[in-house]
């Protein structure tokens, strides 16, 4: 593949923006050409060959900045290599673990023929927006729970299916 691939997130406080950022950093390494912005802000996938959607979890949702682009461009992503990703539990309990995607990530997946989809612990911290994201962090639940390692390896495995496609 010669063309383009977007990556594209909706967050609240940064940290999926980070993970996505790691993403396309992996697949530029990969020699892929990529765009990387919030999913807000995209107004059109077709100039993209291939897109990766990653969306921060909250009460049980994928951010709805994501689930919006997701709808919004559902048409042109049918047709193009697709794989979502997302982000927040805190804590250690899914070091190691494949965590399932949400039932409406797993929808839009079987909808798109999405090629893959994984979940990477979150990171919360001190100045976090929301009121529920305050309370954990003053909880002391709080911290950062992303494996940068785990996030480059599924990159990678991107960036593979991609040039060798």
């Amino acid at each position: 593949m010669t063309g383009t691939v977007l990556v594209t997130y909706g967050t609240t406080n940064g940290s999926t923006a980070e993970i996505a950022e790691a993403v396309a950093g992996i697949l530029r390494k990969g020699g892929l050409t990529v765009e990387s912005c919030p999913a807000r802000s995209v107004r059109s996938v077709v100039p993209y060959d291939a897109v990766v959607v990653g969306g921060g979890l909250y009460a049980g949702r994928w951010h709805k900045d994501a689930r919006r682009f997701v709808r919004r461009h559902r048409d042109v992503l049918a047709q193009r290599p697709v794989w979502f990703f997302s982000s927040g539990p805190l804590g250690d309990s899914i070091a190691g673990r494949d965590v399932p995607p949400l039932r409406g990530v797993r929808r839009a997946m079987t909808r798109l023929d999405a090629r893959g989809h994984i979940t990477f612990g979150g990171c919360l911290k001190e100045g976090a927006k929301g009121r529920i994201a305050k309370m954990i962090v003053s909880s002391g639940k709080g911290g950062d729970f992303r494996d940068f390692g785990a996030i480059e390896a599924w990159a990678q495995g991107i960036a593979d299916a991609l040039t060798h496609a």
